[in-house]
């Protein structure tokens, strides 16, 4: 296995878990529909990546570690719902890991498919923003990466890191975890100062 199938992996767990807590959370689903928001949210993303860049089937289904490891992250949040939401921010927590480790893996995977710079990184973008957009449009709020503190723009960053320097053939899989470190700290940042992406001039806060 590896290390990128294994960083995917781990941000897929984390993206059901926060998935399947929100449906928990918010919603208030039963088993099934806790289990499917949550693979939903986990893979949501990877399936849109991998069908604008023709890339079929896409690797959620044409590899059963994906919909297994999905499904153990929505089951584990439906069983341990209550201790899970006693904890400090979960679902932020969840997100934001799910975010950093999807936005690294998607990015990588577009250049491993032919893609340019500004592509991978705009489907990198797309593989870690992708699967929340799914799971609040489902549960009928408005998604983070329109209205949250730093959600796509962390994203980017973390998926230029990987990229930029691929493209200049200096890559290797430290940019990978540098990538994710500084995705992951941007948007804890701006989720801990309430920091925001600009707004237009005289528009009123959320």
């Amino acid at each position: 296995m590896t290390t990128a199938l294994v960083l995917d992996l781990v941000g897929t767990f984390a993206f059901a878990l926060n998935g399947a807590l929100t449906a928990v959370r918010a919603a208030r689903l039963d088993l099934v529909g806790v289990v499917v928001l949550g693979m939903i949210t986990a893979l949501g993303g990877g399936i849109i990546r991998d069908v604008l860049l023709g890339a079929l089937p896409p690797a959620t289904f044409s590899d059963w570690r994906y919909l297994v490891v999905a499904a153990a992250g929505g089951l584990v949040a439906f069983g341990l719902s209550r201790q899970l939401e006693r904890a400090a921010l979960p679902i932020t927590v969840f997100d934001a890991l799910g975010l950093s480790l999807f936005a690294v893996t998607g990015a990588g995977r577009a250049l491993d498919l032919g893609a340019g710079v500004g592509q991978a990184m705009l489907l990198g973008t797309i593989t870690a923003v992708g699967g929340g957009t799914l799971r609040d449009v489902l549960v009928r709020r408005v998604p983070s990466v329109l209205s949250n503190e730093l959600y796509a723009i962390p994203a980017l960053v973390g998926a230029a890191i990987v990229v930029i320097p691929e493209r200049f053939g200096a890559g290797g899989l430290v940019w990978v975890f540098v990538g994710a470190g500084a995705c992951l700290t941007i948007r804890l940042l701006g989720i801990g100062f309430r920091l925001d992406a600009p707004r237009p001039p005289g528009g009123s806060a959320a």
